[in-house]
C-alpha cells in the first residue's frame, strides 16, 4: 500500500491511497473461509459450504469492506504519523465514484483533508485586559428596593389608573374580526406618545385607538388580540378597549414579614441588615455579569493576538456534510461564528497540553454537587439530606452514557484555562457605575 500527500495550499491537502491486491487479498480469503464455516445454504451441511459458492454470493461485499477498512486504519495512522492536525474528517474526492468492484484489482482512494500547521500564542504581561466591576450607588440600591417592594406588595383595587397600574379590559376591533374579553396589560406596556390616552381611565371608561402605534411588545398585542402565532405583530387597525378594572401593586413595607419573604426567617432583623444583605445580592450578580465579560475580552484578547490560518474552502465543505439540511446560505451566514469559535478551541487546546492542565473526578463531583445545591435552594435548604447529595451527583454523573460528565468535566476544564491565562495576562481594574458598564457591553456588541 502506498500513501502520497500532495499540499495544495498551506492548510489544505490530497491524500491519495494506492490499494493493491496483495495488500486486501489475504485478509478477503481468510473472511470468505470464515463466512463458509458459518454459512447456512441449501443443499450443504454447515461448515461444508464451497468457498467458491460465498465467494460467488458474498465477494463483493466483502471485499468492499476489507478494502475500506484497510484504507481507513492505514489513512488514520497516516495523519497520526505525519503529525497533521486535521480539523473535521477526510472528505472522500469525487473521482472515487467511479471505482468498478467487480472487475478492479488495483484501487486507488483520494480525500481531501483541511488542517492548521503549529498554532503559537501570546500568553504573557504584554496582553493587557480590562476587568471592570460595577459600583452599587444609592440610586441602584433604592431601585432595587422598590423592585423588592412591588414583587412582594399585594395588588388593590384602584379608583382611576396611572401609570404602573394594570388595566382589566374587553377589547375588540372595528372591523368585527376580534373580540376578546376578560384580558389585561400595563399602562407602561403603551407607548410614551399614546400613554396620555390610558391614564385617569376608571371602570367604563372606552378607549378608541390605534394597535400598531399604541403597543409595540408582540406579546402584548398577542395577549389583547387572542391571536398567538407569528404573524400577531402584523396585526393593524382601529380597535377599542373597555374598563373593567384597573389594579394597582401596593408596595410591601419595609418590616420583617419581608425581610423572612425575602431571605428566609431571621435571617436578617432590621432595615440595615436587609439592606446589606440587598447589597451584597446585587453585587453577586453583577460580579458575574463582569465576570462573564471579563472572560469575553480575554477571548477577544487572545484571539486578535493569534494567527491561526484555517481551511476555510474545505471547513464549508465539511460542514454541508456533517450537517443535514444545511444550505449555502446557512453555511456563509453562519460561518465566522464558526471559525471563531474553532480557533478559540485550538487556542485552548494548545495552553491545555502546554500547561498540562488537568481536571480530576473529585472537582468534576464537586462542581456536579454545587450546581445540585444552587437548584435545591442552598446549602441551608439541603441541610436535612446532605448525606444523600452524593448518591444522586454519582447518578447523574453516570447518566446519559457519560454525556453528563463530560458536560461538566468540559466546565470545569473552561474555569481552569481561564483562570490560568488571568495569572499570566495583565489586567486593569476598573470600577464603573452600572449605566457605564451597560454602556461598555452594547458598544462591545454593537
Amino acid at each position: 500500500m502506498e500513501i502520497n500527500l500532495n499540499k495544495k495550499s498551506s492548510t489544505e491537502a490530497l491524500i491519495k491511497v494506492s490499494v493493491k491486491k496483495a495488500d486486501y487479498q489475504p485478509e478477503v480469503e481468510k473472511k470468505v473461509k470464515d463466512y463458509a464455516k458459518k454459512a447456512s445454504v441449501k443443499g450443504f451441511r454447515p461448515g461444508k459450504v464451497p468457498p467458491g459458492l460465498i465467494n460467488k454470493m458474498y465477494g463483493k461485499s466483502i471485499l468492499v469492506e476489507e478494502v475500506n477498512n484497510l484504507v481507513s486504519k492505514n489513512l488514520s495512522e497516516y495523519i497520526r504519523e505525519q503529525k497533521l492536525q486535521v480539523l473535521g474528517n477526510p472528505l472522500p474526492d469525487k473521482s472515487m465514484a467511479t471505482i468498478d468492484w467487480d472487475t478492479q484489482e488495483d484501487f486507488e482512494f483520494e480525500y481531501n483533508i483541511g488542517f492548521v500547521n503549529e498554532v503559537y500564542y501570546d500568553l504573557s504581561k504584554k496582553q493587557k485586559v480590562k476587568k471592570y466591576s460595577i459600583d452599587i450607588d444609592d440610586k441602584t440600591l433604592e431601585k432595587t428596593l422598590v423592585d423588592i417592594k412591588k414583587r412582594f406588595g399585594t395588588d388593590i383595587e384602584a379608583d382611576t389608573s396611572e401609570s404602573g397600574d394594570l388595566l382589566e379590559v374587553d377589547i375588540h376591533s372595528e372591523d368585527g374580526q376580534i373580540d376578546n374579553k376578560e384580558v389585561s396589560f400595563p399602562v407602561d406596556a403603551v407607548e410614551k406618545k399614546e400613554q396620555k390616552k390610558f391614564i385617569g381611565l376608571k371602570r367604563g371608561d372606552e378607549v378608541s385607538f390605534d394597535l400598531k402605534k399604541t403597543f409595540s411588545d408582540v406579546d402584548i398585542i398577542k395577549t389583547l388580540t387572542g391571536i398567538h402565532d407569528d404573524n400577531a405583530g402584523e396585526i393593524k387597525g382601529k380597535f377599542t378597549l373597555k374598563v373593567n378594572g384597573v389594579k394597582r401593586r401596593k408596595e410591601a413595607e419595609m418590616d420583617q414579614a419581608l425581610f423572612d419573604q425575602v431571605f428566609g426567617k431571621d435571617a436578617v432583623k432590621d432595615e440595615k441588615e436587609f439592606n446589606a444583605k440587598v447589597t451584597e445580592t446585587i453585587q453577586a450578580n453583577y460580579d458575574k455579569e463582569t465576570e462573564t465579560f471579563f472572560n469575553h475580552s480575554i477571548r477577544k484578547q487572545l484571539l486578535a493576538s493569534t494567527s491561526i490560518e484555517l481551511p476555510d474552502n474545505f471547513l464549508k465543505e465539511w460542514l454541508k456534510v456533517d450537517q443535514e439540511n444545511v444550505t449555502d446560505e446557512d453555511i456563509e451566514r453562519e460561518y465566522d461564528g464558526y471559525a471563531e469559535s474553532l480557533k478559540w478551541s485550538l487556542i485552548t487546546e494548545k495552553i491545555i497540553a502546554d500547561k498540562e492542565i488537568k481536571v480530576e473526578y473529585d472537582e468534576v463531583k464537586e462542581k456536579a454537587r454545587s450546581m445540585f445545591v444552587q437548584q435545591f435552594g442552598g446549602e441551608e435548604a439541603i441541610a436535612g439530606f446532605k448525606d444523600s447529595l452524593d448518591p444522586v451527583v454519582d447518578n447523574y454523573l453516570q447518566g446519559e452514557n457519560g454525556k453528563n460528565y463530560r458536560t461538566i468535566y468540559e466546565q470545569v476544564m473552561g474555569e481552569k484555562t481561564f483562570e490560568l491565562i488571568k495569572g499570566e495576562i495583565t489586567i486593569s481594574e476598573k470600577k464603573v457605575k452600572l449605566d457605564e458598564f451597560t454602556k461598555v457591553v452594547e458598544k462591545e456588541n454593537a
